[in-house]
């Protein structure tokens, strides 16, 4: 049986278990009227449903972190002396081709008998661990299911005892996102390490020259720099805030505009049904938005270029930024109409009453009141764009080259980090490494602009009672 099968299989004990549980605390108020039930009757449902599952869960995510490591170390064990002796067939190597025969992904007729051998032996152990597996959950299941069962009493505080699994659960949840956190920023950082050993941090932080060429097997400290490339990220950090300038002067006065309308001029009708509309937006998958750009906007912005005598391609920064622009604006324009609305109407209505116009209103006394929360909403459609990929690998062009000229062919990082990472580079070699180093030059900078945002949302913001 399989972990989505037995998953199931555990959701459907657990809504067997609440109902026993419901019932059994009903028939127990019945039948002691005399003495008040501690917590209503769903709460004893909830820990019924709650112990038939959690140790059952617990027993199913060990087994899965453990049992392939255990029959791996097994199959291991029953192989030939002679076959871990080959010159050049490494454990790893061989157990990845008796891997690949046990779940049908390799080609039988090539197969050494012993590999088949080990293969039959390696799907015996899957199987009788799956069944060993689904015995123990189930038994472990009904023993949870039983004594929760038996232990519903008028005293019993299952209200508390929910309250506290629902709170760990939260705990847990909260420590798997931090730490998942915390491991991706290590994996970089450790792979950037790497890369250091190659080449020195100034000559990638002021290098003005991408030109990574092709990867060495083996390539390590003492090997000339010329076969390892240049690995310069001015070139490609100047592309990624052309590209995100460009989209920011498309959308933040579009956004900002779309927001004032909204929140000041619109009928109520019409801003209902307009809202949902823009936000839809934001919903569009990005490479839809690369597409459009490629086909759509870059060959018109070239053939405008054209007619006024500008040389514009139709790869280019412009015509990321542009597109990169309308996806963006939904971000302005929803935060900045929902931080608009908030400013009090008595600040409106104290500006009409000394005899401003609206629009004298909207902009000395409105927007001044947002602007905060419109500058943080600014900033973090910049982190949004900065971090962009699709829009830029189809339409700015991948060119890394050092331009202030938005109508050339540019590279961002991110289109830098699909690159290197894509091709047939050698994993160990700086071709493959520099996409860390990039990786976590983007987080940093990203990293930077949202808490720049909420800094100044929070020391700026108005505070109305």
């Amino acid at each position: 049986m399989s972990n989505l099968s037995l998953i199931v299989l555990l959701l459907a004990l657990m809504a067997i278990g609440y109902q026993l549980g419901m019932v059994r605390s009903r028939r127990v108020a019945t039948i002691n009227p005399q003495q008040r039930m501690h917590s209503r009757p769903h709460h004893y449902g909830m820990m019924v449903g709650l112990w038939a599952i959690i140790p059952a869960f617990f027993l199913l995510i060990l087994w899965t972190m453990l049992a392939p490591n255990v029959i791996s170390s097994m199959v291991a064990a029953q192989l030939p002396a002679e076959v871990l002796a080959q010159e050049g067939m490494t454990a790893n190597v061989i157990m990845r081709r008796i891997s690949n025969l046990a779940g049908n992904f390799g080609i039988v007729a090539e197969a050494e008998p012993w590999e088949l051998a080990a293969a039959a032996y390696m799907q015996q152990l899957k199987s009788s661990s799956a069944a060993l597996l689904t015995g123990l959950m189930a038994a472990i299941a009904a023993t949870g299911l039983f004594f929760s069962y038996k232990k519903i009493q008028p005293q019993l505080r299952a209200r508390h005892q929910i309250e506290r699994t629902i709170k760990a659960v939260l705990i847990i949840c909260s420590t798997v996102a931090i730490l998942t956190t915390i491991g991706i920023v290590l994996s970089m950082v450790g792979e950037t390490m790497k890369f250091f050993s190659f080449i020195p941090p100034s000559e990638f932080f002021f290098g003005t020259t991408w030109n990574p060429r092709f990867s060495t097997t083996g390539v390590g400290e003492g090997s000339l720099t010329g076969s390892q490339g240049s690995f310069g990220l001015i070139p490609l950090l100047s592309g990624t805030m052309m590209v995100a300038g460009v989209a920011l002067i498309v959308a933040i006065p579009l956004g900002l505009m779309v927001a004032i309308y909204l929140a000041e001029y619109a009928p109520a009708g019409f801003r209902s049904t307009a809202k949902p509309i823009i936000e839809v937006l934001a919903g569009i998958p990005t490479i839809v938005y690369g597409f459009f750009a490629l086909v759509t906007v870059g060959p018109f912005l070239a053939d405008f270029g054209a007619s006024i005598g500008l040389t514009i391609r139709a790869t280019s920064a412009l015509t990321a930024g542009v597109v990169m622009g309308i996806m963006i604006i939904p971000f302005i324009s929803s935060l900045s109409d929902d931080i608009i609305t908030q400013v009090p109407k008595a600040l409106r209505d104290a500006s009409l009453g000394l005899g401003a116009t609206k629009s004298e209103t909207i902009r000395k006394v409105v927007l001044p009141a947002a602007l905060p929360g419109i500058v943080g909403a600014v900033l973090l459609a910049a982190s949004r764009a900065i971090g962009e990929t699709m829009i830029v690998v189809l339409a700015a062009g991948n060119s890394p080259t050092l331009t202030a000229n938005p109508f050339e062919a540019v590279s961002t990082i991110t289109v830098t980090i699909v690159n290197q990472l894509t091709g047939d580079n050698d994993f160990a070699s700086p071709q493959s490494l520099v996409a860390f180093a990039l990786g976590l030059t983007l987080f940093v900078i990203t990293l930077l602009l949202n808490v720049v945002a909420l800094v100044v949302v929070r020391k700026y913001r108005e505070q109305y009672e």
